[in-house]
C-alpha cells in the first residue's frame, strides 16, 4: 500500500512537473533570445543557454530602445504602464469601496435601482463603449494624457459588487457599536470597514494591476505619441512587418521587463491575494 502510494505521488509530481515546464519554457526562451546578438537568433542559429550580450541588450532596451516604428526608451514605457496600472488598480478598489458602503449601509431613494444600473454595467466592457468613451475623452481634451489611460476605466462594476456582497456579511453588531462610541459614517468605515477589506482589497488589487497592466485596445487609441506609450503597445510596434529586420533581442528584452513588474506584485502580495480569495470567515 505505501508503495502504492509512493508510485501515485510520483506520477502526480511528474504531471505537475511537465506542467510547469510546458509553461517556463516559453519564458526561459524569452530570457535567453534577450541575451543573443540579432544575427544568431535571425540566421536560427540560437543556442539554448543564455549569450553573453545580456548588460548591453537590457541596457540599450532601457534606455535606448528599439529603432522600429516606435523610438522611445522601454523604460518611458514601463513608467507609463506602472502609472496606468497603479491608477486603474487603485481608482477602481477606491471608487467600488465606497460606492458599496453607500448602498449598503445608507438608506435613499432609488438605492437599489442604482445598484443594478452599476451591475448592468458588467455587459458592457470598454470594447462596446469604445466610440463614446474615446468622444469623451478627446472632448475633454484627455489624449496623450495619464488622466485620458487611466480615468475611463477606473469604474468597476465587478469590484463593487465583491465588496456589496462582503459588507452585507459584517455583522450589524459593529455597526451598532461604533454608533455607541459616537462614531459617524465615515469613523466606522475608516476604522471597522476598511481593515475587515484588507484581504480583499488586496485580491482585488492584483487582479486589477494585471488588468490594467496588460492593457491593449485603448492606450492604442488614446495615444499617438511615443512618449505615452504603455509596454504592451511598444512590444507591438518593435515587431516590423516590413523587410527591415526586426531588432528581436530588444523586443525580447522588453517581453522579459513587461512581465516583472506583475510577476512582482503577485509574489508581494500572494499571502493576503490567497486569503482574499478563499477566506469566508472574516
Amino acid at each position: 500500500m505505501v508503495e502504492a502510494q509512493g508510485f501515485r505521488r510520483f506520477v502526480a509530481h511528474f504531471i505537475l512537473w511537465i506542467g510547469i515546464a510546458i509553461v517556463a519554457f516559453p519564458v526561459y526562451l524569452a530570457f535567453v533570445a534577450s541575451t543573443q546578438d540579432a544575427a544568431s537568433i535571425a540566421n536560427g542559429q540560437m543556442s539554448l543557454l543564455p549569450g553573453s550580450h545580456l548588460i548591453e541588450n537590457y541596457t540599450k532596451t532601457i534606455f535606448v530602445g528599439s529603432s522600429g516604428s516606435t523610438r522611445e526608451p522601454v523604460g518611458v514605457m514601463l513608467f507609463n504602464s506602472l502609472v496606468m496600472a497603479l491608477a486603474i488598480a487603485i481608482g477602481k478598489i477606491a471608487i467600488s469601496i465606497l460606492s458599496a458602503y453607500s448602498i449598503v449601509y445608507f438608506r435613499f431613494p432609488f438605492r437599489m435601482a442604482i445598484f443594478w444600473m452599476i451591475f448592468i454595467t458588467l455587459m458592457l466592457p470598454v470594447e462596446v463603449r469604445i466610440y463614446p468613451t474615446y468622444k469623451i475623452a478627446a472632448d475633454f481634451g484627455m489624449l496623450d494624457s495619464y488622466a485620458g489611460l487611466t480615468l475611463p476605466l477606473i469604474a468597476s462594476a465587478t469590484a463593487t459588487l465583491l465588496f456589496r456582497q462582503f459588507f452585507m456579511t459584517v455583522p450589524d453588531e459593529l455597526l451598532e457599536a461604533s454608533r455607541l462610541d459616537g462614531a459617524g459614517p465615515l469613523r466606522f468605515f475608516w476604522d471597522t470597514l476598511l481593515p475587515l477589506s484588507r484581504t480583499n482589497m488586496a485580491a482585488l488589487f492584483v487582479i486589477l494591476f494585471i488588468y490594467g497592466w496588460n492593457q491593449y485596445l485603448w492606450p492604442l487609441l488614446i495615444t499617438t505619441r511615443d512618449d505615452m506609450q504603455t509596454v504592451v503597445i511598444g512590444i507591438r510596434k518593435m515587431i516590423t512587418t516590413t523587410d527591415a529586420l526586426t531588432e528581436w533581442p530588444i523586443v525580447m528584452c522588453t517581453a522579459v521587463l513587461a512581465m516583472l513588474p506583475p510577476v512582482a506584485v503577485v509574489i508581494l502580495m500572494q499571502r493576503l491575494f490567497v486569503r482574499g480569495l478563499v477566506e469566508t470567515e472574516k
